[in-house]
């Protein structure tokens, strides 16, 4: 069977990457603190037994704080009493273990160095602290698997699976065909072993019939040796002869057989030459399946990786398109508020200027008027004068 490769293999394997998320950092916190409390309450009991020869280690405020939850749990066990007053001690008795464990967490090298000289016996407590374990890390490796990667996952096992399945299906066809092939050549090799033992069971027959005949022919022969000595030579020539006859078609049928056993074997050996090429055929096929897999795996990747470049590029160019394009904007409003200045500008201008040749021409046609009016002034006076 082909191989593997490992870039396949890898998309099995648990993610080994450092969480990123504050969320993750959490979850997982409470988990660590959560197993080590689970680790400290096993210990607690197997230290409570031997506070004498660690009580110098722990000090004054954790043994008192052993003592004290010793008694507790003596007393809760040995007066069960009123339900009000059972749940009372309970409480004062977990309330000394949170104590307990806030005293051994504030002091990690306490807490390790009891850990290694502490002996602790087996309890159910340790298969639920496995399985705690096992759970966080169970947790850990689906909180590192984006749903992607977990559709991916279980898209590559279905294809793995069908092809395991496929591949099995035509195994069984081939040994299935193989088994056929090899249970006729054994019925052709036991029919041929069989007509050879009835040839050889004939022979026999022949062999002892010709010896009972030749007995009697010597009988007969004694007694009339005399009288038909030349028709029993005869005989017996001819006789010989059907011995000789027999005994060659003894020998030709030895070496049909023998030939047909040699053509059985020659058989059999090109139907195991054909499987073992079917095999090496097989094989062969999936190397190049599992190599074109590789191959268009390759590509996809290298196409990804181009995809995202392609993408970058995009984002970057897209930005400074958007940037051109408001840049282009700004120039375009600036120019027209440009030319409605200038047109403000030039409408003012024009206002003025109708307004300057109005000044101008009435001006004009004031001096003008004046102008008349003096000079028929003159001539009335003139006229005056005269008469």
């Amino acid at each position: 069977k082909a191989a593997i490769p490992a870039s396949v293999l890898r998309v099995l394997e648990p993610h080994q990457l450092k969480p990123d998320s504050t969320e993750t950092q959490r979850i997982l916190t409470v988990l660590d603190q959560t197993i080590t409390k689970l680790e400290m309450t096993r210990l607690i009991s197997r230290i409570i037994g031997s506070l004498e020869r660690f009580a110098r280690m722990m000090g004054p405020e954790i043994t008192t704080s052993l003592m004290e939850h010793q008694r507790l749990s003596k007393e809760t066990l040995a007066s069960p009493g009123e339900e009000e007053s059972r749940r009372a001690r309970e409480r004062r008795l977990k309330s000394s273990l949170r104590h307990l464990l806030k005293l051994f967490l504030a002091n990690p090298l306490l807490w390790q160095g009891l850990k290694y000289q502490v002996q602790v016996r087996a309890s159910p407590a340790d298969a639920f602290i496995k399985a705690f374990v096992e759970f966080r890390e169970f947790m850990l490796e689906r909180l590192l698997t984006s749903p992607k990667e977990e559709e991916e996952k279980i898209e590559f096992m279905e294809n793995m699976s069908l092809k395991v399945q496929q591949n099995t299906e035509m195994i069984t066809a081939l040994q299935a065909e193989l088994a056929a092939a090899i249970q006729a050549q054994k019925e052709e090799i036991k029919k041929k072993d069989k007509m050879i033992e009835d040839l050889k069971t004939n022979m026999q027959d022949l062999v002892r019939d010709f010896k009972v005949d030749i007995q009697q022919i010597r009988q007969e022969g004694e007694k009339r040796q005399k009288e038909e000595e030349e028709a029993f030579q005869e005989r017996c020539a001819r006789l010989q002869q059907d011995v000789q006859l027999l005994q060659a078609q003894f020998t030709a049928l030895v070496l049909e057989h023998r030939a047909s056993e040699q053509v059985l074997r020659k058989r059999r050996c090109r139907a195991e030459i054909e499987i073992e090429n079917w095999i090496q055929k097989y094989d062969t096929d999936m190397a190049k399946k599992q190599a074109t897999y590789e191959e268009v795996h390759a590509a996809y990747t290298e196409e990804k990786a181009q995809l995202a470049l392609l993408q970058e590029k995009h984002a970057v160019l897209l930005q400074e398109y958007s940037q051109i394009l408001e840049e282009r904007r700004m120039l375009k409003q600036k120019e027209e508020e440009r030319l409605q200045e200038e047109a403000k500008r030039n409408r003012a201008a024009t206002c003025i200027q109708a307004v300057w040749r109005g000044y101008v021409v009435r001006s004009f046609i004031k001096a003008t008027m004046k102008k008349g009016k003096g000079k028929g002034k003159g001539k009335g006076k003139g006229k005056g004068k005269g008469k």
